[in-house]
């Protein structure tokens, strides 16, 4: 977790397989977290190497919880396996995917003081 004045950093960092099991050990991680509008929630998947339909209902869900709180939820390191299954199903066009975690705080510090300024 990072903080700065601008906004607070939540980051997840699930491992090896986002399927019925480990999708809802990331549902449960994400519902512990309490959530408010200054947060920006990133999903980094570098350490991920499969993900089924259960995994993609796990993140959907975590969207749908950030966006009701107002944060802001994105997606980092996409394996190209997992983001082959984004794209067969849409969702790449529902997410904000990052290429890296470094790719997603310098936009979102760009984004901060385009806004400030």
């Amino acid at each position: 977790m990072t903080l700065t004045p601008e906004y607070q950093v939540i980051l997840f960092k699930p491992e090896g397989r986002i399927d019925l099991q480990g999708g809802t050990i990331l549902s449960e991680k994400m519902a512990q977290v309490v959530p408010h509008s200054s947060q920006l929630w990133i999903v980094d998947l570098v350490a991920v190497d499969f993900m089924d339909s259960a995994g993609l209902v796990s993140l959907v869900k975590g969207l749908k919880l950030a966006r009701q709180s107002g944060c802001r939820l994105v997606i980092c390191n996409v394996p190209r396996a997992v983001g082959l299954i984004l794209e067969l199903t849409q969702l790449d066009s529902v997410f904000e995917i990052f290429h890296t975690y470094e790719d997603v705080l310098t936009t979102i510090d760009e984004q901060i003081r385009v806004l400030s300024t």
